[in-house]
C-alpha cells in the first residue's frame, strides 16, 4: 500500500516544468538551421506514450530508493536503540514478569525449568561449533531479531536428553518410567516447527560434551550438483565433489579427535573416477598403511579426488567401530535421500531416467538406520520432495518422530521476545493481538515473526 501511495504521489509532480526558456532555433554547426517538421498525429501519440513511459519507470525507481533508503534508516535506529536497552535489564521480563533470557550458561545445563525462555548464543562460538553451516531458520531469526538467542523448547530438551540417556542409561534409570529411548530418530512434523533449529542444537550441545558428530546441515546436497559417474565395480554413482566438501566439513571441528582415532578397517580404498580427471592410470585401489588415523584416512579422501567417495563409505564403516567416544551422526534435509535425485541415465539415444538417491554411493551408505548406531535425520520441507510412506525403508518403525508447531505459552513467549526487540510497538502489543497471530499462524514460528510487526 506505501508502495502505490508513494508510486502515484511520484508520478503525478515530482519535477515541475522549469522556468527557463530554451532557445527554438541556434544557428551552429552542431545544429540544423532548417525548421522541424511538425509531427503528425501517430507521432505524437508515441511521443505522449514514450514520454509517460519513461516518467511511470523514473518514479517507480525513485519511489523504490525511497523504500529501501527508509528501511535502511529504521534498522540502524532499531540497532542503536536496541544496544541501549541491553543496559536496561528491567526490559527483559515476558509475561507475567517472568524473565525472557535463562542464567544457565550452557545447553547441558538446562532443565524443565528453562523451556519457554531464550537462551543467549554468541555468534562467534557458534560458528566455532557448528563450521558446516547454520540452518537458514536460524539465521533468518537472528537476522529479523538482531540478536542470537533461541527458544528452549520442552522438544528439544525431550530430544536431548534421549541421546543423553543412551550414552549414560543409569540417568535414565534414576528417573523412573518414561518414554523409549531411541538410537535412531527422524524428525518429522509441519513447516516451519523448528527441526532444523532443534538438529543444530543437538549437535552444539554433542559437540559441547566431547562427542564426536558428522552433521550434513544440507543432505539434499548429497542428490544435487556436481558431477557423477557410475561406479562399474559397485554398480552405484559415484559423486567426488560431494565427498571431497564432506570431508572438508568434517576434518573442520573433529580435527583433533580424529588424530587420536585409530583406523581399524585396512583394506585397500578402492578408486573411482575423480572430479573432472578421470581414473588414475595403472591404479585401481590406494592401501592405507598401518598406524594410520581416522585423520589420515579423511586427508587421503582430500587429497586424492578418485579416493573421495571410497573414503566416505569407509568413513561410514569405521564411526561404527568407534568406542572409546560416543559418535553421533545428524543429517538435515534427510527426506531427498528418498526421492529421485536431479542426475540422469541415458537409456537409450533419445531417452534418459532418473537415478534414485539410494542409487549414489554415499547415500546409500548413510541412508539407513538398521544398525545400533546413535543416527538422527531431520525431514526439511523447504525442499518440497513430496509426501513420504509412512514405513522408510531402511528406518525402523518407530523412529519417526512428529516435532510440534510452537504451544500457546511458546508463543507468549516468543511475541514477548519480539516486543522486546522492538519489532512491533508497544502501543499496539497485548495479549489478545498476539494471540490473534498465533491461532493465525497455526504456530508457524516464520509466519509469527513476519506477522508480528503488522499488529495494530
Amino acid at each position: 500500500m506505501l508502495r502505490s501511495v508513494l508510486r502515484r504521489a511520484a508520478s503525478s509532480n515530482l519535477y515541475p516544468q522549469s522556468s527557463l526558456h530554451h532557445p527554438t532555433h541556434l544557428q551552429s554547426k552542431f545544429y540544423s538551421s532548417k525548421n522541424p517538421k511538425p509531427l503528425d498525429a501517430k507521432a505524437r501519440k508515441a511521443n505522449v506514450k514514450s514520454k509517460s513511459k519513461s516518467t511511470d519507470s523514473a518514479a517507480v525507481a525513485r519511489s523504490d530508493d525511497f523504500l529501501s533508503a527508509s528501511a535502511d534508516d529504521f534498522q540502524a535506529a532499531r540497532a542503536r536503540n536496541l544496544a541501549q536497552d541491553d543496559k536496561d535489564p528491567s526490559l527483559d521480563v515476558g509475561a507475567n514478569n517472568r524473565p525472557l533470557f535463562t542464567s544457565t550458561p550452557s545447553l547441558s545445563q538446562l532443565t524443565r525449568k528453562d523451556a519457554c525462555s531464550y537462551f543467549k548464543l554468541r555468534e562467534e562460538k557458534l560458528k566455532a561449533v557448528l563450521p558446516e553451516g547454520l540452518p537458514q531458520g536460524m539465521i533468518e531469526e537472528f537476522r529479523e531479531s538482531m540478536r542470537p538467542a533461541l527458544l528452549i523448547r520442552q522438544s528439544f530438551l525431550d530430544l536431548r536428553d534421549n541421546f543423553r540417556h543412551v550414552v549414560d542409561p543409569l540417568t535414565w534409570s534414576s528417573l523412573g518410567k518414561g518414554p523409549k529411548v531411541r538410537k535412531q530418530i527422524v524428525l518429522d512434523g509441519p513447516v516451519s516447527c523448528g527441526k532444523s533449529i532443534a538438529l543444530a542444537m543437538l549437535v552444539h550441545w554433542a559437540r559441547d560434551e566431547g562427542w564426536l558428530v558428522l552433521y550434513v546441515p544440507k543432505g539434499r546436497e548429497w542428490t544435487h550438483g556436481g558431477l557423477f559417474y557410475k561406479n562399474p565395480e559397485t554398480g552405484l554413482w559415484d559423486t567426488p565433489l560431494q565427498a571431497e566438501n564432506v570431508l572438508k566439513d568434517f576434518l573442520k571441528y573433529n580435527e583433533g579427535q580424529l588424530q587420536q582415532l585409530p583406523c581399524q578397517i585396512f583394506d585397500p580404498i578402492r578408486l573411482g573416477e575423480g572430479a573432472g580427471v578421470g581414473l588414475m592410470k595403472g591404479v585401481e585401489s590406494m592401501a592405507l598403511p598401518e598406524g594410520s588415523s581416522l585423520y589420515d584416512l579423511v586427508q587421503m579422501g582430500i587429497q586424492y579426488t578418485q579416493a573421495a567417495v571410497g573414503v566416505v563409505v569407509r568413513l561410514r564403516k569405521e564411526l561404527s567401530l568407534v568406542k572409546d567416544i560416543p559418535v553421533l551422526i545428524a543429517i538435515d534435509q534427510y527426506n531427498n535421500w528418498f526421492t529421485f535425485s536431479e542426475y540422469e541415465e541415458p537409456v537409450s539415444v533419445r531417452s534418459c531416467k532418473l537415478v534414485h538417491a539410494r542409487e549414489l554411493a554415499m547415500v546409500n551408505a548413510f541412508r539407513s538406520m538398521m544398525h545400533d548406531d546413535m543416527m538422527v535425520g531431520a525431514f526439511s520441507h523447504s525442499t518440497a520432495v513430496g509426501k513420504l510412506r509412512a514405513d522408510l525403508p531402511e528406518v525402523p518403525v518407530d523412529a519417526r518422530v512428529n516435532f510440534p508447531r510452537y504451544t500457546l505459552d511458546e508463543a507468549e513467549t516468543v511475541c514477548y521476545y519480539y516486543l522486546r526487540q522492538r519489532l512491533v510497538r508497544r502501543e499496539v502489543f497485548s495479549d489478545e493481538n498476539w494471540k490473534k497471530i498465533y491461532f493465525l499462524s497455526n504456530g508457524n514460528g516464520s509466519e509469527i515473526r513476519s506477522l508480528v510487526p503488522l499488529m495494530q
